[in-house]
């Protein structure tokens, strides 16, 4: 009886520890004989706006669908250790998190159909390692990224169907058969299902290895779809895959003109790269300290070629380096690289050595050797010499009234043997030199309409002494323009000037002697861009008023002439009426009367009468007048 009571208090209690199900969701436990089963929850009313989170933990399949769910938070399924298939389906889910499928270890199946997802977060698909199949179709997705691919590898059933996708990775396509160089197999159960159907497909070399598996038979991947068709260009819109023909995307290739580069301090250096790749690859320069590079200029004579050219003008050691060309287009990247090195002479500056009195030779030969932790500076020995007669000075320096010899600090110089007694006059106008010889190799590179680039060597002077460049047009010194910089640099631009002009442009330096600064006249270019558009106007406008100057002498012509003709034929016509022509009566018999004494015999017609016939003067001296009857018709007489 006791045992009895203990079975029934375990009974009791095992049911009482059975889950509890969800108030708005079914559960059912499929038993078998052998007492195991699986458990699924159905979740589908219609007012439910949250994920479910007291789902039993033994589940095994979850569906949710048709509700009002928006948003799958992060570890929504958690404690669902033992869920293989997932289904959230034809719900109102606008946001998946990253962490939304964390700890799932066995999923099998997760399909999202239905939704209006536009941005899955791909790299969920990591924390699913036994995941095969995903069905995204009937969503708002608009791209699948290159980072998704090495997660989509497992994947046997992905269907992206009636998205809005345009295009895929190039390189998506590599990770199935026959594209990825596995054996293909006949087994039915390897095949890989892809619905891509309904997507308003951008038909370019991007997705040229899909047309060309829709082209195949017999390939481990199967199309859900076969008729798939082109969306764009507008040349291909509405064209099958079958039958559209494609060319493959092809990483880029770079080559460049040079590997190493020496070139002089001060020089101009151009340095050109040519790139190769389909489509066309894009050029852009870069440091090796990945700064970006100015003063290029890229052209593409056809179809998958492109050049590009970098300018340094007037290099100075900063510029020393390694430069890169990089290319890039849809299947890749590429790079090259050049590295410079700049070559020449520096100034240095040796400080004073202690002065010592006497009248031999205090100073020795000195050298100097730059820092060994900068590579691309060449070693330069400078030697002074004793006893020289005079040297230059690149920054004037107040005389010592002592009787002695040194090395001056900020040049190479030496100066004259100081002697006891000397003045101090003396001694000043011995070292006194001239400024302006320290600059040397004064030139302009780079004329263009508007600019120009000064260039100058400073011989003895330190980087930071201050020089002033001044420049005006040539002979007109009220307009000079200042510029103010510093010996180190090497060079300046001169901007804001005048096409077509020619410039004075010198360089002093501070405590320069008047008169005796470097100078140097150069010329700007003409502005071709404006001046030929104006010239093409002169001439259109000259071809324009001699055609219309000419229409106007015709036109003058042709009055003067239709005037003169007019005046010509009323003089011949009054000529002729002169000569040719008499005025004339007509006279006809007068009818009988019995009267027997008649006065008059002949009767004389009216002028305008007369006139309607003519009569030659000559012809008329031989007419006669013949009389037939009373009835006759008169004859006519001059």
């Amino acid at each position: 009886m006791r045992r009895l009571l203990y079975v029934h208090v375990f009974l009791c209690c095992l049911s009482m520890a059975r889950p509890f199900c969800p108030s708005q969701c079914t559960c059912v436990f499929h038993g078998r004989t052998d007492g195991t089963g699986t458990r699924s929850v159905l979740c589908n009313d219609p007012d439910m706006s949250d994920i479910p989170v007291n789902v039993p933990v033994d589940t095994i399949k979850l569906r949710v669908e048709k509700t009002a769910v928006r948003r799958i938070p992060t570890e929504a399924f958690y404690y669902l250790v033992d869920l293989r298939y997932l289904w959230i389906t034809y719900n109102s889910i606008t946001s998946v998190d990253t962490g939304s499928f964390y700890n799932l270890k066995v999923l099998h199946e997760l399909r999202l159909d239905g939704n209006m997802i536009s941005m899955f977060p791909w790299e969920s698909l990591k924390e699913m390692p036994r995941l095969r199949t995903l069905d995204l179709h009937n969503n708002r997705l608009t791209s699948v990224p290159t980072e998704a691919i090495p997660y989509l590898l497992n994947i046997t059933y992905l269907d992206l169907s009636s998205n809005k996708l345009a295009t895929l990775p190039s390189d998506l396509m590599d990770i199935w058969p026959p594209f990825n160089g596995a054996p293909i197999s006949t087994n039915a159960s390897q095949k890989i299902v892809l619905g891509l159907q309904d997507n308003p497909w951008f038909c370019d070399c991007k997705i040229s290895k899909l047309i060309e598996l829709s082209k195949m038979a017999d390939t481990p991947v199967v199309l859900m779809d076969l008729f798939l068709t082109c969306g764009g260009p507008e040349n291909l819109a509405g064209v099958l895959f079958q039958r559209a023909e494609l060319d493959n995307c092809v990483k880029p290739s770079v080559m460049t003109s040079a590997t190493k580069i020496t070139s002089p301090l001060g020089s101009n250096v151009l340095l050109r790269c040519d790139a190769t790749g389909f489509p066309t690859p894009t050029l852009y320069w870069a440091k090796s300290d990945g700064s970006p590079v100015n003063n290029t200029v890229q052209e593409s004579p056809g179809e998958g070629i492109r050049w590009s050219i970098m300018s340094l003008h007037g290099i100075l050691y900063k510029d020393a380096g390694d430069y890169s060309c990089k290319a890039k287009n849809v299947a890749g990247n590429a790079d090259a690289t050049i590295s410079i090195s700049v070559a020449g002479t520096i100034s240095t500056t040796i400080p004073p050595l202690r002065p010592s009195t006497g009248t031999g030779p205090t100073s020795q030969g000195t050298t100097f050797t730059p820092p060994t932790d900068s590579p691309n500076l060449p070693l330069l020995t400078s030697t002074v010499l004793p006893r020289t007669s005079t040297t230059l000075s690149a920054v004037p320096k107040k005389p010592k009234t002592t009787p002695s010899n040194g090395l001056q600090k900020g040049s190479f110089k030496q100066t004259k043997t100081q002697q006891g007694g000397r003045k101090l006059a003396a001694d000043e106008k011995s070292k006194k030199s001239d400024a302006s010889k320290s600059v040397k190799d004064l030139r302009i590179v780079e004329e263009t309409s508007d600019s120009a680039v000064l260039l100058w060597a400073a011989d003895g002077l330190p980087n930071d002494a201050p020089l002033t460049v001044v420049y005006s047009p040539y002979g007109e010194d009220d307009v000079k323009r200042t510029e103010e910089t510093n010996a180190g640099s090497g060079k300046i631009l001169l901007e804001g000037l005048s096409s077509g002009m020619r410039y004075s442009v010198c360089l002093i330096a501070k405590g320069s002697d008047s008169g005796k600064d470097p100078c140097i006249d150069f010329y700007t270019l003409d502005n071709v861009e404006d001046s030929g558009p104006n010239q093409l106007f002169i001439i259109i406008s000259g071809i324009a008023c001699a055609l219309v100057l000419s229409l106007i002498a015709l036109l003058i012509y042709k009055i003067l002439a239709l005037y003169c003709k007019g005046h010509n034929t009323a003089s011949d016509e009054e000529e002729l009426e002169k000569d040719s022509y008499v005025k004339f009566e007509t006279i006809s018999m007068k009818q009988r009367t019995l009267t027997s004494h008649p006065t008059e015999l002949w009767a004389r017609r009216a002028t305008h009468e007369s006139e309607r016939m003519l009569l030659c003067s000559r012809s008329s001296i031989d007419s006669q007048m013949t009389y037939k009857s009373d009835s006759s018709r008169s004859e006519y007489l001059c």
